[in-house]
């Protein structure tokens, strides 16, 4: 298998700086940000997406996600962050691993994720 993500979590890639860790999940910033600070949680085992992601990693799922967002939070004095989930190709899912993107937000930073039509 060709996955970038398998890849960074076997340590064949290890110039990636982890964010934050735990069993089954880490963090790291995203290599093509939409925003400063735009992260990612990533399972270290290959799932396609959240589906095929077994429900007992939910806490640590969780876990991996609060710890990222504080440091975020702190770090890029962030206000509030968005999570992002996207969930096969048509929803614009590009790396087939599951993953979480972080987006730390500020007042006027430029970024709309509004769901209106």
């Amino acid at each position: 298998m060709d996955c970038i993500f398998c890849k960074i979590a076997n340590g064949e890639l290890s110039n990636e700086k982890r964010i934050y860790e735990n069993d089954n999940f880490f963090s790291v910033f995203d290599a093509y940000p939409t925003i400063e600070g735009h992260a990612l949680v990533i399972a270290k085992k290959h799932f396609s997406n959240i589906i095929e992601m077994p429900s007992s990693l939910g806490e640590e799922l969780i876990d991996c996600i609060k710890n990222t967002s504080f440091k975020l939070t702190e770090k890029f004095n962030a206000g509030g962050f968005n999570l992002v989930v996207n969930t096969n190709k048509c929803a614009e899912q590009i790396v087939n691993h599951f993953h979480v993107h972080i987006l730390p937000r500020r007042e006027d930073d430029g970024l709309s994720l509004s769901l209106k039509k």
